[in-house]
């Protein structure tokens, strides 16, 4: 007789307990906008927040509400962008593909060491070190990889002691940039290999022998770039060359005149 009693208690309460739920999810029910929902089906879920955004959800939310542009998603680029136009209802605009890029090319045989280095190996904790590192160039890449550590893409790697960026695998989520303690990684219009894109390997702000006595290929701020370039595309700014990509055709005059070689094709 307990038994049945204990199995009736059971059964009632359960009964209760699921008629208050429903009830509740009823009353307290918060309707969720469908584009807001297709939005974020179309998103790929990284969660990088190179979008501006906390994560996807949170993108998909702003993007149904209004708030942000549909090609806000630097993942999920043009694809991405065309689909949640579709659901939007509005027309896809062209956006422009960027990738990083570090500007620095101060590698192992040239740039110069001051000492011999041991101890903690991450660019965020190098401020504890003189100099910021063993490497005389206090503005160059230090080469212990942070910014490694934080790309979800394997898309940048330490490369002789500098940071390089594989640009066909980069989403420019912009997380390296953010990263980079000396502010040495940028986000510049993305190329194809058949299309030439130059960029100036440097961001040494010293004059010309105090770079010499550091690196033995820093820009030196001789400004032969700028008087070479028919474009008005490159100027020295704070003793270094600096591309202005809006105007830049990639002619590469510039990098045939500089006198140090640091003003390559972006590969």
């Amino acid at each position: 007789m307990g038994v049945v009693i204990a199995a009736a208690v059971v059964s009632i309460t359960g009964l209760l307990l699921g008629l208050f739920l429903g009830v509740m999810g009823k009353k307290f029910y918060v309707e969720v906008d469908q584009k807001e929902i297709d939005v974020r089906n179309e998103l790929p879920g990284n969660n990088c927040g190179g979008c501006g955004y906390a994560g996807c959800d949170a993108l998909a939310k702003a993007i149904a509400a209004g708030e942000a542009k549909i090609d806000a998603c630097p993942v999920g680029g043009a694809p991405v962008a065309a689909k949640i136009a579709e659901i939007m209802g509005t027309e896809a605009t062209e956006s422009v593909r960027m990738t990083a890029f570090v500007k620095c090319s101060g590698t192992c045989d040239k740039a110069k060491e001051n000492f011999t280095y041991s101890g903690v190996m991450k660019c965020v904790d190098m401020n504890v070190v003189p100099n910021g590192g063993s490497k005389a160039c206090t503005y160059g890449c230090m080469g212990y990889g942070s910014c490694v550590d934080v790309c979800e893409f394997d898309a940048i790697h330490v490369i002789n002691g500098v940071a390089k960026v594989d640009k066909e695998k980069c989403k420019a989520c912009g997380k390296c940039v953010a990263t980079c303690p000396r502010n040495l990684i940028d986000l510049i219009p993305y190329k194809p290999k058949a299309k030439k894109k130059y960029v100036v390997e440097c961001a040494n702000k010293d004059k010309g022998k105090a770079v010499i006595d550091v690196c033995s290929t820093g820009c030196i701020g001789c400004g032969i770039c700028e008087k070479t370039c028919k474009l008005d595309a490159i100027h020295v700014v704070d003793n270094c060359a600096i591309i202005d990509y809006s105007k830049c055709v990639g002619c590469g005059m510039c990098a045939d005149k500089c006198p140090k070689q640091v003003i390559h094709v972006h590969a």
